[in-house]
């Protein structure tokens, strides 16, 4: 499936003026980012870049397309041939994939021709407002983990295109795994699941179910132990499979009270090695709770997929200089209220203390040519921005499952940044602060 119709009718329209005026080939630069955090969010996870990529590449106008265009009277003729041949041939910089942001951060900064540019915005905005909302929620629950593993188990809960999306999303942020086959199959993350309770309800009795599922998938399986009660279930559960079965999973009820119960029950049995995995709306706040509690790992679905309350992260991208009549770069801003904006290419780097934690976030703006040679002088200073797309081709490394690997690692080492107290749950300000270097 292609993407360009994934956009806003004004987007075309836009378009449409631009050519008539013959302002569409004037050079712009586009910014993403965010003006504000919630409340509670300390810090931001940008996610989805491999998303965008693929789908800047994906972002053409076929007959069938162009037809519905013309019939549905979009745009003019002029507009519709521009379209016919559209391709995207600017540079896209950002933030690398799974990098930690907070407001202000130019995540993403695309150049090219207003014509060319313009058109991105929707499909940009979309897939990297989604994604990372899934992924700072996850951030937020891995963290809340303690280095146990989080399991994504939301696909039910969400369209079934932003199931694979999430999935991905929460991988980047940390978790161990997810449900959703089509995620494991385009992205290469692991895959994982056992049984329902329909499986337990479709036999005459719980044994006989236990029975079953050790033997078609062996003894190392997780039995789901509260179809009826969970006593009687790790009872029979340990009776099938002997000591060496491979998990239980709670998804009701009391976890932290029942966890600690199975696991008193599974070590007098003698199944020491028997794991504990709870299920059941959790959230980061839910995970913090069970810390002190004998569990062995968390799934996750609802709460996740709709960005434990923050179901999008406000990005806006924002037209921040643009050729003038004279041909010169000039920068340009927004000025309407409460929706302010700053002129201006832009750079960033992360201010690190000599224990190379992060203590600002440093946004480098001013004159165009220095801006864009820019580069910190100072070992302490991070750069922030790389390149994904130069002259219309996508950079290898940031896509496919490469992408993902690739993601995951940048986010540990850049949470593992973050001031002591940034990965607090309650309400306060933001785990770092934006400055402003400005350049003559």
């Amino acid at each position: 499936m292609g993407t360009a119709l994934l956009t806003d009718r004004y987007e075309l329209t836009m378009l449409q003026g631009a050519l008539a005026d013959g302002t569409a080939d004037r050079r712009c630069v586009f910014e993403v980012f965010t003006r504000r955090l919630p409340s509670w969010r300390r810090y931001g996870v940008l996610a989805g870049t491999g998303r965008v990529l693929d789908a800047i590449e994906k972002f053409r106008f076929d007959e069938d397309e162009l037809a519905w265009l013309e019939r549905e009277s979009v745009v003019d003729a002029r507009t519709l041939e521009f379209l016919s041949t559209y391709r995207f041939t600017g540079d896209v910089r950002g933030y690398a994939e799974g990098e930690v942001f907070f407001p202000s951060s130019p995540v993403m900064v695309v150049e090219g021709s207003f014509a060319e540019a313009v058109l991105l915005e929707t499909v940009i905005l979309s897939i990297l407002n989604y994604d990372s909302a899934v992924a700072s929620a996850a951030s937020r629950m891995t963290s809340a983990a303690v280095g146990r593993p989080c399991l994504e188990m939301g696909s039910r809960r969400a369209h079934e295109e932003a199931a694979v999306a999430a999935a991905r999303a929460a991988v980047v942020a940390g978790f161990a795994g997810t449900s959703n086959l089509e995620a494991g199959r385009r992205y290469g993350v692991k895959t994982i699941g056992t049984a329902a309770h329909a499986f337990t309800l479709l036999h005459d009795d719980e044994e006989e179910a236990f029975r079953a599922q050790i033997a078609s998938s062996g003894t190392g399986t997780t039995l789901l132990v509260d179809t009826y009660d969970v006593t009687r279930g790790v009872e029979l559960a340990v009776k099938v499979a002997g000591t060496g079965l491979g998990g239980v999973r709670l998804d009701s009820g009391d976890l932290g009270v029942q966890a600690v119960e199975v696991r008193k029950q599974l070590d007098a049995l003698g199944a020491t090695g028997t794991s504990i995995t709870v299920t059941s709306d959790l959230d980061e706040y839910a995970i913090a709770s069970l810390a002190a509690v004998p569990v062995d790992s968390y799934g996750v679905g609802t709460k996740l997929v709709v960005g434990s309350g923050a179901p999008t992260c406000g990005m806006v991208y924002k037209l921040v200089a643009r050729e003038d009549s004279s041909g010169t770069l000039a920068p340009v801003a927004k000025a309407s209220t409460s929706k302010t904006s700053v002129g201006g290419r832009k750079t960033a780097a992360r201010q690190l203390d000599e224990d190379g934690r992060a203590i600002a976030e440093v946004v480098v703006t001013g004159r165009d040519e220095a801006v864009a040679a820019w580069a910190p002088t100072s070992e302490t200073m991070r750069p922030l921005l790389v390149d994904l797309v130069t002259a219309g081709e996508v950079l290898p490394g940031w896509t496919g499952a490469e992408g993902v690997v690739t993601a995951a690692a940048r986010h540990e080492a850049s949470r593992d940044e973050l001031p002591r107290g940034a990965r607090r749950l309650s309400t306060g300000e933001v785990a770092v602060p934006t400055t402003s270097l400005v350049l003559d």
